[in-house]
């Protein structure tokens, strides 16, 4: 049975034709009534996003003229991810942002490396990636690469805690289960980043995901939130 409402928030979905995926059903409620707890959320998200962006923008210029010492091309790298489904069940993508930690030429070089991918399922990760810089190797370890997406999510593209927005060619991939990780907007940390990052297998993190999917609540996202402040600083897990 399909639903109607105006946000797919708390819809499943399913591949379904070639038209794309189709809306199934509702996903489990929140801890609080779900549009108190979306208004809440978004409000957390603006607040929390705005402050990390005015504190980081100094020290984010600073870093944008390292990144381009190092390497040509521009420091910030924008990337299609995968964001909410319409009630159509309509895949809709947003440009994600990101400090660049690899070459410029990285995606022209992901083919000829493919066969040494690491991970499995539809990911890929290399863990002595020769795409990346000396500077990207660090910002990544601590996750600061990621940090230009609290513009994605003062946008309202993403929230601070959320699923992992995925590529559009490993939604592509996806089975029915792995389509429920987009059931809910996708956000900058969730279980995944807190409990194993890269050292997880690609069932594990959509495991780990569904499974923030039916906890989610005010006090779930603060502490998911605590729990990536120490894995960012001991930069365990990363890729």
């Amino acid at each position: 049975m399909g639903i109607t409402t105006e946000s797919s928030d708390y819809a499943f979905v399913e591949p379904g034709s070639e038209r794309g995926p189709r809306v199934v059903a509702a996903a489990p409620e929140p801890l609080l009534d779900r549009h108190l707890y979306r208004a809440a959320k978004r409000l957390f998200d603006i607040a929390f996003s705005g402050a990390v962006v005015a504190v980081g923008l100094i020290p984010g210029a600073l870093l944008c003229l390292a990144i381009r010492l190092e390497s040509p091309g521009c420091p910030i790298y924008v990337q299609q991810r995968v964001g909410r489904i319409t009630r159509r069940g309509e895949v809709r993508t947003f440009p994600m942002l990101k400090f660049r930690s690899m070459y410029a030429d990285a995606d022209e070089r992901l083919e000829e490396l493919r066969a040494k991918n690491e991970a499995d399922g539809p990911l890929f990760k290399i863990k002595d990636d020769p795409r990346v810089t000396r500077i990207g190797k660090f910002i990544r370890k601590h996750s600061i690469d990621e940090f230009p997406q609290f513009l994605n999510v003062l946008a309202g593209q993403l929230s601070v805690v959320g699923p992992r927005p995925a590529l559009p060619r490993e939604v592509r991939e996806y089975g029915p289960r792995a389509m429920r990780r987009l059931s809910v907007k996708p956000g900058l940390t969730c279980y995944w980043q807190t409990r194993g990052r890269s050292d997880t297998t690609f069932d594990e993190m959509v495991d780990l995901d569904l499974q923030y999917i039916a906890e989610r609540g005010p006090l779930t996202d603060l502490r998911c939130i605590a729990d990536t402040v120490k894995v960012v600083i001991s930069g365990d897990g990363a890729c």
